[in-house]
């Protein structure tokens, strides 16, 4: 149960109130940032809350038990410091947000409301709105592993183990046209078609430093390759532009095996039978499915 002090709780009982919403973000690089719905600046706690930034709330909806309570801010991309390109980069996926109920008259009355994730960010053309998530979505994220054909690790995590930096699985590269979600590029290298379909490049230069992308197809014609993403870059690319990209995994066993040589390290079950062997009808001439591997 939260606590007040008793000016705020005289506040609140009245029937005319000075009370705004305020929000204290903070990203996971580390920035923090105030905005609020009053009419000027308010500053407390080291933040100073931004007015003009065009943010409104939605209620909180909240029950008994383990689900997520939910809400919203809506706002216009007209903060200096909310920008497009940041959300496209992804600078705001699971930031932390403390939302306040502060009496803009007297700032030092005031009460926390709720604690939450940004969750999914919807964008229209002048303005988004960000879900924000209780604390109770985490009891929703999968916790252990699951039994599929598939590999379960991603290329060059601890479960895999794959070392990246094996000579001839990553190069280096730069832009020679690009349209839409695709681009032209000339490699450091020679590389197999495919090669990098599923890997992730990394932008070195340019007005996508420091973005990351993951690529949906990828042709070869020498040492110029193209390339095909599966999300729009948040700015356009330009000839010239450098980049680093890293070989793909398509999380079959034989790509672990062939193209990788980790199959010890493959984290899937190649051998579960599938639904096939569920609902397949009984014969004869099948093999016996009394439990034993199909395999020997």
């Amino acid at each position: 149960m939260r606590s007040v002090s008793a000016s705020m709780q005289a506040k609140l009982d009245a029937a005319v109130s000075t009370f705004c919403n305020c929000w204290r973000l903070a990203r996971r690089d580390g920035t923090i940032m105030g905005f609020t719905d009053h009419d000027r600046d308010l500053a407390f706690n080291g933040v100073i809350f931004r007015a003009g930034s065009g943010l409104a709330a939605t209620q909180v909806e909240s029950g008994v038990g383990f689900a997520a309570g939910t809400s919203e801010a809506l706002g216009a991309l007209q903060a200096d410091s909310l920008t497009e390109s940041d959300l496209l980069d992804g600078l705001y996926d699971g930031a932390s947000v403390e939302v306040w109920l502060v009496d803009w008259s007297a700032v030092e009355d005031r009460v926390l409301l709720n604690i939450a994730t940004i969750g999914e960010v919807k964008r229209s053309e002048f303005a988004f709105s960000a879900e924000l998530r209780s604390s109770a979505h985490l009891f929703d994220q999968q916790r252990g592993g699951s039994f599929q054909r598939a590999c379960s690790a991603d290329l060059g995590d601890e479960r895999c183990r794959f070392d990246l930096s094996t000579q001839g699985f990553s190069t280096t590269g730069s832009v020679s046209s690009s349209a839409g979600s695709s681009m032209v590029a000339a490699l450091a290298g020679v590389f197999d078609a495919n090669f990098f379909t599923g890997g992730r490049m990394t932008f070195a230069s340019g007005a996508n430093a420091g973005g990351r992308v993951t690529i949906k197809s990828h042709t070869q014609s020498g040492t110029s390759a193209n390339f095909a993403f599966w999300t729009p870059l948040a700015h356009p690319l330009a000839a010239g532009d450098a980049f680093a990209v890293v070989a793909g995994c398509d999380k079959s066993p034989a790509t672990c095996q062939q193209k990788f040589a980790n199959f010890l390290n493959f984290r899937g079950v190649p051998h579960m039978p599938g639904n096939d062997r569920v609902i397949a009808y009984p014969s004869t001439l099948a093999p016996t499915m009394d439990g034993g591997s199909l395999f020997r």
